[in-house]
C-alpha cells in the first residue's frame, strides 16, 4: 500500500508526464523535427517506467512482505516477477 507520501511523489511524476505527453501532440501539430518528438517520446518512456519501479517497490514492501508473511511466498514471487516482466517489455 502506498504510503501519503508516495502517493504525492507519484502524483506530481504522474502530472509531469502528462505534459510532457502534450508537448508531444503540440510538437506533432506544429510539424516539429521528427527526432525532436521521438527524444519525447523517449523521455516519457524513461518516465513512466520510473513510476513503475516506484510503484514496484513500494508493492515489495508492503504486499509481497505480508504475503511471504502469511506463508504465500510462492504466490508473491510469481506475481511480482509477472509484474517485474511487464515492466521490461
Amino acid at each position: 500500500m502506498l504510503t501519503d507520501m508516495e502517493m504525492e511523489k507519484l502524483s506530481r511524476r504522474l502530472r509531469r508526464i502528462k505534459g510532457q505527453v502534450e508537448g508531444i501532440e503540440k510538437m506533432i501539430d506544429d510539424h516539429r523535427y521528427c527526432v525532436e518528438v521521438l527524444q519525447q517520446i523517449g523521455a516519457v518512456r524513461a518516465a513512466l517506467y520510473q513510476v513503475g519501479l516506484l510503484m514496484l517497490e513500494s508493492h515489495s514492501r508492503s504486499c509481497v512482505v505480508d504475503a511471504i508473511k502469511k506463508g504465500k511466498e510462492d504466490d508473491a514471487i510469481t506475481e511480482l516477477m509477472g509484474v517485474y516482466k511487464s515492466l521490461h517489455k
